[in-house]
């Protein structure tokens, strides 16, 4: 979702650039067109120097957008030129030494580069354009010889002073107002990004104190009771008594696996310092528990195990802990089947039991099944849980031997039962 909404801010942006870009290059072509007729047929000067002035001139507020310094410099070369150029009896007949076409290439060149670059670049060729004009009716002191000619000149050149400096002044402001706003935005989504993480915090927070105080304390009730069974109810015989030295062992187990997770939701960046998990080789152990439970389970582990990442390692067993959690629920009574298959590319994990007595139909769209697909995805194995030609169930995965965690820890959560 925010790839997607980074998308979206990103094209209105391009779409502007484009257009401005557009209207830049369409106001050049024009000043370009009507500049090069001007000089050679109002000013006097020789067609093919025209073409050459007009283009520095008219094209460099285009290179402005890219090369700022070279386009002042280039402008102030050829705008300086032209004037020089123009006799002195043309002089008089026509605005000079600004011609209409150059001062709106000189306003938009101070307007580009005031824009894009910033107003401290900006102010370059203002000044340079403004005070380096003021050399032409030196250079041309014919043209100024009298009253009439000097007044031209002097408003010539303050009106083109007056533009540039209000276009420079315009255009830094409206590029601080777009800075400004640019920055506003950019504040607001990390507001936002920041409220949404302090809100899932808070939700973690909040759900982990709930394990804590309800959960955990519940846990550590039935642990209590059943260690010490054997020492309140002396008229227990050793078979219950076992029984409930099983039943406290589990307990503390879960008191464990209670904690790590604990630990997990009270770490806001996830990375909490977590004791080893489970692999491959503690499936026997969760598997004899299983059957002090009264449940028959047939155990089959074949292939170099130890191979398996521990990724893999961690998956397999919480996919068995979670399939045989499933058999002994939903189908109390029957065998259950548990085979574990791993050479060099793959770990192979069933789960099958048989034909329960009666059927539960709380069996689908629980979230252990869910839970068990989304770890085998997430390490781009396969994942399948159908039912048997026998009316029983089987959860198949493979695993590729060498996944690793695509989250960077191995310390996932147990699922949730379906």
């Amino acid at each position: 979702m925010a790839r997607s909404r980074q998308q979206t801010d990103r094209a209105p942006r391009i779409r502007r650039r484009t257009v401005a870009l557009a209207l830049l290059g369409a106001a050049v072509v024009v000043l370009y067109s009507t500049l090069v007729p001007l000089l050679a047929a109002l000013y006097g000067v020789a067609l093919p120097l025209a073409f050459i002035l007009a283009a520095a001139v008219c094209g460099a507020p285009l290179l402005a957008v890219a090369r700022p310094r070279w386009s002042v410099l280039l402008f102030c070369v050829s705008a300086f030129t032209v004037p020089l150029l123009v006799p002195a009896r043309l002089a008089t007949e026509a605005p000079w030494p600004w011609s209409v076409p150059a001062l709106l290439s000189f306003v938009l060149l101070v307007g580009v580069v005031t824009f894009r670059h910033g107003a401290r670049l900006g102010a370059f060729p203002l000044t340079i354009g403004a005070l380096g004009s003021l050399a032409a009716p030196l250079l041309h002191p014919e043209v100024v010889a009298t009253s009439g000619a000097a007044a031209n000149v002097t408003a010539n050149l303050i009106v083109t002073a007056s533009v540039a400096l209000a276009t420079y002044l315009i255009s830094a402001l409206v590029a601080g107002r777009l800075r400004v706003s640019e920055e506003l935005t950019k504040e607001r989504e990390h507001s936002a990004l920041e409220e949404s993480r302090r809100a899932l915090v808070e939700e973690r927070t909040r759900i982990a104190r709930e394990l804590h105080d309800v959960i955990a304390h519940s846990m550590s009730v039935i642990q209590v009771q059943a260690s010490t069974a054997r020492y309140r109810l002396p008229e227990l015989d050793e078979t219950a008594a076992t029984e409930f030295d099983s039943i406290a062992a589990t307990a503390r187990s879960s008191l464990t696996e209670m904690r790590r997770m604990l630990g997990v939701l009270r770490t806001e960046d996830q990375s909490a310092e977590l004791a080893p998990q489970q692999g491959i080789d503690d499936i026997p152990a969760l598997v004899d528990t299983i059957r002090r439970a009264g449940v028959t389970v047939g155990l089959e582990i074949t292939g170099a195990i130890g191979d398996a990442s521990t990724a893999v390692q961690i998956a397999a067993y919480r996919i068995t802990q979670e399939a045989l959690s499933n058999a002994v629920r939903h189908a109390r009574g029957t065998p259950v089947t548990v085979r574990v298959q791993a050479d060099a590319a793959s770990v192979t994990v069933r789960v099958r039991n048989g034909r329960p007595e009666s059927v539960d139909e709380t069996r689908s769209g629980g979230h252990g099944l869910r839970g068990m697909r989304e770890r085998v995805e997430l390490l781009g194995g396969t994942f399948t849980a159908a039912p048997t030609s026998d009316g029983g169930w089987e959860v198949s995965a493979a695993l590729p031997a060498t996944a690793s965690d695509p989250s960077g820890t191995s310390s996932a959560g147990t699922e949730g039962n379906p």
